[in-house]
């Protein structure tokens, strides 16, 4: 039976111009298309054509209440229709498409049709894989809860900056491309195809960006607990992304730490670095990290143009925005302190001193056993 779209009343000039499609196929490509364009609200899918019964999109048009039929040729007779999209692959439908003759109807097709869908399939996963890292944010929210007590805040503020100033933008320039595309596919089809073009590229922007807010989040192996590994980890992420050499130089036991201590400690060196690629113009950076009788020593080490740090400490904004003043609290978090040293053209040296707690030092003693001398 031809699918027939009900007939519509005269349209308010007010309102925004609704879209009717037809999608030919219901298969990867119908399913990717219909998740997106049956809820907007400008778009209305005035039926779906596909001949196998067990195609995944036909359990979204029946979700959605799209009417269904097996042969094409229904939706191209439909009364009311703006743009038909086929992507199906099959010759016979494109033939079909090719020889149709409507005036007011845009046609999608063959490598245009591919393309479209799987952009949209890719932003479905974009958004399926951040919505595993929220969860994965939340799960971590709870472990800074019952280990850094005070310092979730700032970890919270700090990891909603990345997101909002990072990866937020770049999909929300992904959305803007592609409501103008939407816009344009009818009058400037190159046009339109550009913009996918794009809209493509910023969209591996943005999965990259969300692999490494990931990474942010979750620096320490939960199953272990082991700082040495995470840092080696993330320098070799830094140094792909800030084309600066690193190196970590660590001596003592990392038994002798609590998880907290060890949270707090690569949050310091993640800042410190992020520091020395914002602002410092060096080229190498030297990460020291030593357990010494009962205290743990750390520093980061520059070679970039340095700064006055007396000028710096004299203006609480700038102290903040260089993420100084959180090195300090994170440090004094675990009764430990951070220091800056710096001077015009000699790089910068972060350096930290945190204690060893006797909890830590017994938890140590029995690891180690009995002094067997």
């Amino acid at each position: 039976m031809p699918v027939k779209s009900k007939p519509s009343s005269r349209p308010d000039p007010a309102e925004p111009r609704v879209t009717h499609v037809a999608i030919i196929g219901a298969g990867a490509g119908g399913s990717a298309l219909l998740t997106v364009l049956a809820p907007d609200p400008l778009v209305r899918i005035v039926g779906v054509a596909e001949i196998d019964p067990k195609a995944p999109g036909l359990r979204l048009a029946k979700r959605y209440g799209i009417p269904v039929t097996r042969n094409f040729r229904d939706l191209l007779s439909a009364e009311e229709v703006d743009l038909i999209i086929d992507v199906t692959g099959n010759p016979a439908v494109e033939d079909a498409l090719f020889e149709l003759d409507r005036v007011g109807v845009t046609v999608v097709r063959g490598t245009s049709a591919k393309f479209m869908w799987q952009l949209i399939e890719a932003r479905v996963r974009s958004n399926a894989e951040t919505k595993r890292h929220l969860k994965k944010f939340q799960e971590l929210s709870k472990l800074y809860e019952k280990e850094a007590g005070s310092a979730v805040t700032g970890e919270r503020s700090r990891i909603a900056c990345e997101i909002h100033d990072g990866l937020v933008q770049t999909l929300a320039g992904i959305n803007l491309k592609l409501d103008l595309c939407r816009e344009l596919i009818f009058s400037d089809p190159t046009r339109s195809f550009e913009l996918l073009s794009d809209a493509k590229a910023q969209l591996k922007t943005a999965i990259d960006e969300s692999r490494q807010v990931i990474f942010n989040l979750r620096p320490l192996y939960f199953e272990s607990m082991e700082l040495v590994p995470a840092l080696k980890n993330y320098l070799k992420s830094y140094e792909t992304q800030s084309h600066i050499r690193t190196e970590l130089v660590w001596s003592g036991d990392e038994a002798a730490m609590a998880p907290t201590t060890k949270i707090v400690l690569f949050r310091i060196m993640q800042e410190a670095l992020s520091n020395v690629q914002k602002h410092a113009k060096a080229d190498r950076a030297t990460i020291t990290l030593a357990v010494v009788e009962s205290r743990i020593k750390g520093a980061i080490e520059d070679n970039g143009i340095g700064f006055d740090v007396e000028a710096m400490s004299q203006d609480p904004t700038k102290w903040q925005s260089f993420g100084l003043k959180g090195i300090h609290e994170r440090a004094r978090l675990v009764g430990g302190t951070a220091r800056v040293e710096s001077r015009k053209g000699q790089g910068t040296r972060v350096l930290v001193d945190i204690p060893i707690t006797p909890e830590e030092e017994r938890r140590r003693g029995a690891d180690q056993g009995p002094d067997r001398r």
